[in-house]
C-alpha cells in the first residue's frame, strides 16, 4: 500500500488527482460543521445523548457526526444510497430499466439519472419527516419559511455531496460516493476510541488498563483481517472455449474461467438488515413513546447494543433474527446482480463451456447450484464479522458507532481505491510505452 501511494505521487496526472479529491474531502468536513440556520442544535445533541442506540450510531457514523451536529451535511449520502439500492432492485419489477442496465454506458447514464433525482425526492421527504416529528422542538420559530429554509438546506447538502462525489469520479480517482462515506466513518473513530478509553481504561490499573487495549485491538485485527481474506476470496469456475476455423486459421480452445466471489452481496446485505432492525427503534426514538410489556421487549431485541448483555440475555435473541436477514439478503441481493441463465447463454454463443457440463441448461443449474454454496460461505463470513464487535461492546458496554459494517465499508473502500491507482498507473505506463 505504502509503496502504491509513494509510486503515484511520483506520477504528475495522479498526484494532481489526488490533491484534488484531498482539497474536496476537506471542503466536505468543513460543512460538515455549518448548522442548519434556524434549528437548535443544542436540542438536538441531548436529543442524541439520550438516544445513543445503536441505530442512531449507524445513521452518525455514515453521517461523519453531521447528524449529531444537524449540520447542512445531516443526510449526508444516505438518501443517495437508499436511491441506488432502490434503482438496482426495481430492475427486476421493470423491464424498461432492465435494459437501461444491459444498455452499456449509455443505460446507465440514464439510470444514474433516475438515481440523483431520487436522491433529491429522498432528501425533501426524510428533512420534511424530521421537521414534522421535531417540531418546535427542533426548528427555533416554528413557521413555514422557517421549515422550508431546512429542508432545503438539508437537501441541497445532500445534493452537494452527490455532484461532489461526481467530481471525484470525474477529476479525482474514481469512487467518489464510496470515499464520501469512508470519509464520514473515519472521522468518527477519534471519538469512538476516546468513547473506549472512557469506557474501559479511564480509572483502572495499568494490568487492566492494558488488557483492555490488548482485546481492543485484537478485536479490531481479528475483523479487519477476516474482511481481507472475504473481499480476497473467489471460487474460480474453469471455462474451455471451442476451436473452430475462420478461413485458414483455426481459432479458440483457449481456457479461462468464471470468478465468482464468496462476499457475492458485499456490504448490501449487512447495511440492509441493519436498516430493517434498527427501523423501529428509530420510529420509537422520533415519537418519544416507549412501549411497555411484549412490545418493550421487541424494540429492545431488535438493538444491537443490547445483544450479549449478560443481564439481558433475553435480547441476544434478536441476533437470530439478524442473521436471518443477513443470509436471505445475501440471496437475494445476488440473485440481481449475477444471473446464471445469462452467464450460461453468452458462454453457449462465445463457444464456452465448463469441463464435464453440458452447454445450456445443465451449465445454469451447475452454477446455480456453486453460486448457493458460494453465497452461504459469504454470508457466514459477513455475519461472522459483525458479530465480533457486538459481542464486544455487548459484554463490555462498548458503546461506539463503528463496528462490523464500518470497518468492511473501510477494508473494502481502502482496496478499491488502490486498484483503481494501480489501473492508472499501468494505463499510464501502456501510454508512455507506446509513444515511445
Amino acid at each position: 500500500m505504502i509503496k502504491t501511494m509513494r509510486d503515484a505521487f511520483r506520477i504528475k496526472e495522479i498526484r494532481r488527482r489526488l490533491f484534488y479529491l484531498l482539497i474536496m474531502l476537506v471542503i466536505i468536513r468543513l460543512a460538515s460543521q455549518i448548522p442548519v440556520p434556524g434549528v437548535d442544535t443544542d436540542f438536538f445533541k441531548e436529543f442524541f445523548k439520550n438516544n445513543s442506540t445503536d441505530a442512531f450510531n449507524f445513521l452518525n457514523a455514515f453521517t461523519g457526526g453531521g447528524f449529531t451536529n444537524f449540520s447542512i451535511l445531516a443526510l449526508s449520502i444516505t438518501p443517495y444510497i437508499t436511491g441506488s439500492i432502490i434503482v438496482q432492485l426495481l430492475t427486476i419489477a421493470f423491464p424498461k430499466l432492465e435494459e437501461m442496465s444491459r444498455d452499456g454506458e449509455e443505460g446507465r447514464k440514464k439510470l444514474n439519472n433516475i438515481t440523483r433525482w431520487l436522491n433529491v425526492g429522498l432528501s425533501i421527504f426524510e428533512a420534511s419527516a424530521m421537521c414534522i416529528g421535531f417540531k418546535n422542538q427542533l426548528i427555533l420559530n416554528m413557521t413555514v419559511v422557517n421549515v422550508i429554509v431546512v429542508v432545503a438546506s438539508l437537501t441541497a447538502g445532500s445534493c452537494l455531496l452527490m455532484w461532489m462525489g461526481d467530481q471525484i469520479n470525474e477529476k479525482g480517482i474514481g469512487n467518489g460516493i464510496s470515499i464520501i462515506l469512508l470519509l464520514n466513518i473515519l472521522s468518527r473513530v477519534p471519538q469512538d476510541m476516546l468513547t473506549l478509553y472512557d469506557n474501559l481504561v479511564k480509572g483502572k490499573t495499568i494490568a487492566k488498563a492494558t488488557l483492555a487495549w490488548v482485546v481492543i485491538a485484537a478485536v479490531i485485527l481479528a475483523v479487519v483481517v477476516l474482511t481481507l481474506i472475504l473481499n480476497g476470496a473467489e471460487r474460480r469456475i474453469p471455462v474451455q472455449y471451442s476451436q473452430k476455423m475462420v478461413g485458414r486459421r483455426l481459432i479458440g480452445g483457449q481456457s479461462s474461467n468464471i470468478p465468482l466471489k464468496v462476499n457475492t452481496g458485499g456490504v448490501i446485505p449487512i447495511i440492509f438488515a441493519s436498516s430493517l432492525m434498527s427501523f423501529p427503534g428509530i420510529i420509537v426514538a422520533f415519537t418519544g413513546k416507549q412501549p411497555g410489556g411484549w412490545g418493550g421487549k421487541i424494540i429492545s431485541m431488535l438493538s444491537s447494543s443490547n445483544w450479549f448483555k449478560p443481564s439481558d440475555w433475553f435480547s441476544s435473541i434478536g441476533l437470530l433474527i439478524y442473521i436471518l436477514l443477513v443470509v436471505f439478503f445475501a440471496y437475494f441481493y445476488t440473485s440481481i446482480t449475477f444471473n446464471p441463465m445469462e452467464v450460461a447463454d453468452n458462454l453457449k454463443k462465445q463457444g464456452g463451456f465448463i469441463p464435464g457440463i453440458r452447454p445450456g441448461k445443465s451449465t445454469e443449474d451447475y452454477l446455480n447450484a456453486v453460486l448457493k454454496y458460494v453465497i452461504f460461505i459469504g454470508a457466514a463470513g459477513l455475519i461472522i464479522v459483525c458479530v465480533i464487535p457486538y459481542v464486544f461492546n455487548g459484554l463490555f458496554s462498548a458503546n461506539v458507532s463503528f463496528g462490523g459494517t464500518s470497518l468492511i465499508i473501510i477494508v473494502s473502500v481502502i482496496l478499491e481505491t488502490l486498484k483503481q491507482i494501480e489501473s492508472m498507473m499501468l494505463v499510464r505506463n501502456y501510454k508512455g510505452f507506446l509513444s515511445e
